[in-house]
């Protein structure tokens, strides 16, 4: 068997919540999927995880803002090794709404991280994580493919 067959070979792991909380934290960067004119949309965003939710910023006049507020979105961070087909994705779902609170706001300003344009700031959006659902692509052991073969 090849190093490609045996990177080939994974099994799907159904995640813990907390595990999927957890792997949120390791990344800035995420896609929200919303709806744009009907039709399903998606766009990276940097974020931070603040307690269950899911924060980010953008612009005024954006799509994503208008799309966003109230509307149930999906939000998506995942970490794929192409080469050995292992990794992890998570999938969080909920209504996004508006952070207006200044003081909540605040707080935010000095977790998020740095914009990719700076000027496209202007709307903080939260969302709550109501479903939250993950997997691991875990390589499984080639000696534990061949005695199963043997079996």
């Amino acid at each position: 068997m090849t190093a490609a067959d045996r990177a080939a070979i994974v099994e799907l792991v159904e995640l813990e919540e907390a595990e999927c909380l957890r792997l949120l934290t390791k990344s800035e960067i995420g896609r929200v999927v919303f709806t744009d004119a009907a039709l399903p949309a998606a766009q990276p965003v940097t974020y931070v995880l603040d307690d269950q939710e899911v924060v980010f910023r953008t612009g005024g006049g954006s799509k994503l803002a208008a799309a966003t507020r109230g509307a149930v979105v999906a939000f998506q961070v995942d970490e794929i090794d192409p080469s050995t087909r292992t990794g992890w994705t998570v999938l969080g779902v909920g209504e996004a709404y508006e952070v207006l609170f200044p003081e909540r706001l605040a707080e935010l300003a000095t977790r998020m991280p740095r914009p990719w344009a700076p000027s496209r700031t202007a709307h903080t959006i939260a969302v709550p994580l109501q479903r939250l659902t993950g997997r691991r692509l875990v390589a499984v052991p080639a000696d534990a493919d061949t005695a199963e073969g043997r079996a």
